[in-house]
């Protein structure tokens, strides 16, 4: 760290911190260059607080990195449609052949990357208190106080985003009711069924592309809707797979090359997150099954 003495109590304080706070952003953000934004950011802070003040340093930090980390994301969906890299995790792709979830190994591997898929489609409050609740136990008081919000209600969104959460725990044992969701979805989008997409959509869904231009974020059902009806004729050739434990889909030309990977996220019967890979070079990278 540029500036600091080696033997800086505060410097070494924040190094020994450093690690848990770089993890605590890159759940909330899901980039890693942007987690190291924020860790910066919060040794900028320290760096200029009297520490004496500051009865639990841990603490103290872990709420900077929470309330910096929550800018970031309220300022991504002020302009859903910018582009930022790091968005998307890798996806591993394997052949959905139905409900298995003790045979495959690779399932299981996945699931960690999953979340982080899962993560994505909360809003910024929800993802804040699930992540700093549920995966660091810092107690809800504290959350609130970052989001300026009562305890109970906080506990009420770390609520709400572990509902959305679980479908990941077990991703092929709720494989059934997940797959007939997207189902539903595919089809209301061949028909052009606006309402039908509606109904199988939540509200707050986010879709997350990555395109030849870059990351492409959309929000909200109607939104996310819209573009669905637009997107269909291009593909010749579908298969069902699951993308990192979830269900997807991946869709081929007519030539052979693969269009899209498209991974859904379901929680309490509706879709709540779209993961779309359509950038063909990262196509290209990823191993994908034949058409069948």
């Amino acid at each position: 760290m540029s500036g600091t003495s080696p033997t800086d109590p505060v410097a070494e304080a924040f190094e020994a911190q450093r690690d848990r706070l770089r993890a605590v952003a890159y759940r909330m953000l899901g980039s890693h260059a942007d987690a190291e934004d924020v860790v910066q950011e919060a040794w900028l802070r320290v760096s200029r607080q009297d520490t004496a003040t500051i009865d639990n340093l841990a603490g103290w930090l872990t709420t900077v990195v929470g309330r910096i980390s929550l800018d970031v994301l309220r300022s991504r969906q002020a302009r859903p449609e910018a582009s930022y890299d790091d968005r998307l995790p890798e996806l591993v792709v394997t052949v959905d052949n139905g409900p298995a979830p003790e045979d495959d190994v690779v399932l299981a591997d996945s699931v960690g990357l999953a979340l982080l898929v899962v993560l994505d489609s909360l809003g910024p409050s929800e993802r804040l208190a699930f992540v700093l609740h549920d995966l660091f136990a810092v107690p809800f008081a504290e959350i609130g106080r970052i989001l300026g919000r009562s305890a109970d209600a906080t506990k009420m969104l770390a609520s709400r985003a572990r509902r959305k959460v679980r479908a990941t725990e077990r991703p092929a044992a709720a494989g059934r009711e997940q797959r007939e969701v997207v189902q539903a979805f595919l089809a209301a989008a061949h028909r052009g069924d606006f309402e039908g997409l509606l109904r199988v959509l939540d509200p707050e869904v986010k879709l997350t592309a990555d395109t030849p231009g870059g990351m492409v974020v959309t929000l909200g059902a109607t939104a996310v809707a819209a573009g669905a009806r637009l997107g269909g004729g291009l593909a010749v050739r579908t298969r069902a797979v699951l993308v990192n434990g979830l269900p997807g889909i991946v869709s081929w030309r007519d030539d052979g090359t693969p269009l899209s990977v498209v991974a859904f996220t379901v929680a309490d019967g509706r879709i709540t997150g779209i993961a779309v890979v359509a950038d063909p070079a990262r196509l290209a990278a990823m191993d994908l099954p034949d058409p069948g």
